[in-house]
């Protein structure tokens, strides 16, 4: 046996073998139809199958009428109560939202105020129970360009300096989900600033976080040298992290913090999973996507107020002949919103405002621009079976480029936003504890006989 195999002979039999994978990886398309199976765990319509119950939050993407169900206007509601009401009564306030959501969302109604005071006492001081050994030791000696795989392994690491790390009592399972929204983003801009430095010669600095400010306050505040931000900045930033907190049990990541959590596991197994699903661009990557894809249509379109060019590139775009040749305008549609999505709608009046403090009026006009002729260029290029709209996705790329949040940042702070829906859900997976989720898959190969080797071909 050689050990000893040059780099280019195994780079010349993987290229030869992944043709053998995905030969035998291959299954008869007719054959999904045949036997009916749910594609994606979801119906012919886009519907998804029903797996379970929850009362942490519901989204709304259609009504019936006259016995019939009928698209409307997205609503989403968190523990039953609309989103847009909960943005509006924050901010009507004059105060931060997202430590009240992740009360509301856990503990399964709105905090009084003692109540979110002690929540946010006790974010305060878990952000500061992270050990010097564990920036040093984890994040600074192992940086990776990809923020995504640093959480997902900082969150994993934690399990070692956990004296009950596989406890699963409630009581247990709450002070480890706590921690992990305290510590969310210490873990994501410590990691962004050991990665600029090791991989681009970035000055490197680390400030500690504030336990007078809030999450989205301290962000900002670890992620600039100067720790300056404006108020309007943060009121943004914080409005982001409470649209993106909790979209429903069917979502491709909370669905396997669900099915992680189901097999009795412990919580940052179950949290490491799901940010594993998050990562992915047909999931929480496609913020970044819809940043990069504006990027190059800022390069391609000459006039960005003519709709004919506009309109072009994204017939391209649809044609596999721009940015990244996948056939997709990023930011566009919904696996379940149709007409609108909320979330997209309650940030859109902030951007505005943002685009006017940043003097990015042109880009906020572009954006306008897609999201009015996106829909009806895909109906004219596609066969679809519901309405196209913009989703969150697509202005919270905007809204990240004007805050100077680098492009690597992008879909951690998505998880760190969405780290309270993973723990409300864990907590309620195992209160109820059902049974381990598994699903069917039905075999459809053949039979056949093994062949001794001398007889092989």
């Amino acid at each position: 046996m050689n050990n000893n195999l040059d780099a280019g002979y195994r780079n010349d039999w993987l290229h030869k073998m992944a043709s053998v994978c995905e030969a035998s990886s291959t299954i008869d398309s007719t054959l999904f139809e045949r036997y009916e199976v749910k594609r994606g765990l979801r119906d012919l319509n886009g519907r998804g199958v029903l797996t379970g119950l929850t009362e942490i939050s519901e989204i709304q993407s259609s009504t019936i009428v006259d016995g019939v169900s009928v698209p409307c206007d997205g609503k989403l509601y968190y523990q039953g109560i609309d989103i847009e009401e909960i943005v509006g009564g924050f901010l009507s306030e004059k105060r931060f939202g997202y430590e009240e959501v992740v009360y509301l969302l856990i503990f399964g109604k709105l905090p009084n105020e003692k109540e979110l005071e002690e929540l946010k006492d006790m974010l305060a001081t878990y952000r500061q129970s992270l050990p010097t050994s564990f920036v040093r030791d984890i994040i600074m000696k192992a940086p990776s360009v990809d923020l995504m795989n640093t959480l997902g392994r900082s969150v994993l690491t934690l399990y070692s300096y956990d004296d009950r790390a596989d406890d699963t009592t409630t009581e247990n399972v709450l002070r480890q989900c706590l921690q992990l929204v305290a510590l969310f983003p210490m873990f994501a801009v410590y990691g962004y600033q050991a990665a600029s430095y090791f991989h681009e010669g970035s000055s490197f600095f680390l400030h500690p976080p504030k336990p007078e400010y809030s999450t989205a306050e301290n962000i900002l505040h670890m992620l600039r040298q100067d720790s300056e931000f404006t108020p309007l900045e943060a009121k943004i930033l914080d409005i982001a992290l409470v649209l993106h907190a909790e979209h429903g049990g069917g979502n491709n990541s909370t669905f396997t913090d669900h099915v992680v959590t189901s097999s009795g596991t412990d919580t940052y197994a179950a949290i490491s999973a799901a940010l594993g699903s998050l990562k992915g661009p047909r999931h929480g990557g496609a913020n970044r996507k819809v940043s990069q894809m504006f990027e190059e249509m800022k390069e391609k379109v000459k006039d960005w107020e003519d709709e004919q060019e506009v309109e072009s590139y994204l017939v391209a775009l649809l044609n596999q002949q721009a940015f990244d040749k996948a056939g997709l305008i990023y930011g566009m549609g919904h696996a379940v919103y149709s007409i609108s999505d909320p979330r997209a709608k309650t940030f859109r009046h902030f951007v505005k405002k943002l685009a006017d403090e940043k003097g990015m009026q042109k880009e906020y006009a572009l954006y306008n621009l897609v999201e009015k002729l996106a829909p009806k260029v895909i109906a004219n290029e596609r066969h679809i079976y519901k309405g196209v709209s913009a989703n969150i996705d697509f202005y919270s790329g905007l809204v990240y480029s004007m805050l100077d949040i680098p492009h690597e940042l992008y879909t951690p702070l998505f998880a760190m936003g969405r780290i309270a829906g993973w723990s409300a859900h864990r907590l309620e997976e195992l209160v109820n504890a059902g049974k381990i989720i598994r699903p069917a898959y039905k075999a459809v190969a053949k039979h056949k006989s093994y062949v001794p080797m001398s007889e092989r071909d």
